[in-house]
């Protein structure tokens, strides 16, 4: 049990190898009739043909092949015995006519077969004619031209009667059933799980080292049906998917393989599950077809599978091992399986719970940016800012350079004229001076645009030529200290920067 594990590590644990301890309570099922017996023999009887027994006679070699050993053997016996006693009647006969029995010890007279007086005589010549004995003692003469065709009615029959025979004797002994019997299939089939898909599997192996050419298998579950219209189905043969898709049905036997069918929504065992095994009644007719490799004839093997002989939760022991220069197949272990962890719910059952829980399995995350999220994007500094991917930051960074041409145009709009440098600060003054109710329009293109007014330099001829009006300083919340709008009365060119009344004075 520890090597088990090794091998096949922790989630398959041997729990017990013996068939009976699952569902140990569940009441043994009688066996019921069998389809195809676990030898492969049909158990099919035909009965009540009537007339049409004299097909077996226009086959009549078929027929003594088909026949039982025993049968095949008194036919043999009786066929040669029967030919034999014929033929020597026939040449008793012939002595009998010509009256050769009277002059059996006349050395003067001349018979037909010289010394054939009686019948046991006429036998023994028979004998040593049809088995070229030639002894010498008994021929046939010149003088009997009846003896002569009946000599070659003899060598014709008894050459007819030696291919019928031994042939028939010769195919039945060569028969491909034979080897069939060192072809070994596991007694049970298990259900479990394989590839993460539920199997259902048996194994197969061949006992000889010659190989089975172009082996091919096949499975047919054989199971009663009603059909839609009421027809009733005693036998109903259904096809088992055992890789004739992909080529996994040829198979290279030169050592025990498990073939594997998969249980999908195509598979009759769709909705067959741990619970309703025990109340199904079914049988799988396993076929397996190859060419012998030394006589080139076509083998057939046969077995079948009742639902009492699948196992649910199993799975065959490993029978390979490697040694020295060889792998090494044990087959006291061809037989024996043992339990593996397996849902006891059918492939339908479980899809059906997948497909109700897949809709709340995966929820959906919905995102909500704000616009000052989008202005904040570029940044990231704090933990609270927002962090958008790069093809975000792209649109939003488009975005607000064209939001920022907007405003422009807007701002020139109402200036009526582009206005020139030295224009800004009569400008701001204006947008300073303006309403109450613009100053949250004027903010907001403030705020959108982030402009930080910087000095400028501004023409002193602008300056006097262009008396600003004495209005009350505003403050505006994003305007910096500096700005030229943060007059408090006199001269305009109180209010300028050192730099520009510097430059105003020496001009």
């Amino acid at each position: 049990m520890a090597a088990l594990r090794r091998k096949f590590g922790e989630d398959y644990q041997v729990v017990n190898t013996s068939r009976g301890a699952t569902f140990s309570s569940a009441p043994v099922k009688k066996k019921r009739q069998r389809f195809v017996e676990k030898n492969g023999r049909c158990n099919v009887q035909h009965g009540n043909l009537g007339g049409e027994t004299s097909r077996y006679l226009s086959d009549l070699f078929t027929t003594l092949v088909d026949l039982k050993w025993r049968w095949n053997l008194l036919i043999f016996i009786l066929t040669y015995t029967i030919a034999w006693l014929v033929m020597a009647s026939m040449w008793w006969i012939i002595a009998f006519i010509r009256g050769d029995l009277n002059h059996g010890h006349d050395a003067t007279y001349t018979p037909c077969v010289a010394n054939v007086y009686n019948f046991p005589s006429a036998f023994l010549f028979f004998i040593e004619t049809e088995a070229t004995i030639g002894y010498g003692y008994r021929y046939i003469t010149e003088k009997c031209p009846e003896g002569i065709i009946l000599f070659l009615f003899q060598s014709l029959l008894g050459s007819i009667v030696d291919a019928f025979l031994i042939g028939c004797m010769f195919i039945k002994m060569s028969q491909p059933k034979k080897r069939a019997e060192t072809l070994m299939f596991s007694q049970d089939a298990v259900i479990s799980q394989r590839d993460g898909k539920l199997c259902l599997m048996f194994r197969v192996g061949n006992l000889r080292n010659s190989h089975m050419v172009s082996a091919q298998i096949r499975c047919k579950l054989i199971k009663s049906r009603q059909t839609p219209e009421g027809e009733f189905l005693p036998l109903d043969q259904c096809e088992l998917d055992v890789g004739f898709g992909t080529g996994a049905d040829q198979l290279f036997l030169v050592s025990p393989l498990t073939i594997c069918h998969e249980i999908n929504p195509k598979s009759p065992f769709f909705d067959l599950s741990q619970r309703s095994l025990m109340n199904e009644q079914f049988e799988i007719v396993v076929i397996l077809e190859g060419i012998v490799e030394t006589t080139g004839m076509t083998c057939q093997a046969r077995t079948s599978y009742t639902e009492d002989e699948v196992l649910w939760g199993h799975r065959f022991l490993p029978v390979m091992s490697l040694e020295e220069g060889f792998f090494r197949v044990d087959y006291s272990q061809f037989h024996s399986t043992f339990e593996v962890p397996t849902p006891p719910y059918s492939v339908k059952e479980c899809e059906e719970k997948s497909s109700l829980t897949s809709p709340t399995a995966t929820p959906h995350h919905e995102h909500a940016f704000t616009m000052d999220c989008l202005e904040a994007g570029d940044e990231g500094a704090g933990p609270g800012s927002c962090k958008l991917p790069s093809k975000l930051q792209k649109m939003n960074s488009s975005g607000r350079e064209e939001l920022q041409r907007k405003v422009l145009r807007l701002s020139s709009q109402q200036s009526e004229k582009a206005s020139s440098t030295g224009d800004l600060p009569l400008k701001l003054q204006r947008l300073g001076s303006s309403p109450v109710q613009g100053d949250g329009e004027s903010r907001f293109h403030l705020k959108a645009l982030k402009v930080g007014f910087q000095p400028m330099a501004l023409s002193t001829g602008d300056l006097h030529h262009r008396s600003l009006p004495q209005t009350p300083a505003v403050t505006y919340p994003h305007t910096p200290l500096h700005t030229p709008m943060s007059s408090t009365g006199g001269r305009p060119e109180d209010n300028l920067p050192p730099k520009l009344r510097r430059m105003n004075a020496d001009r």
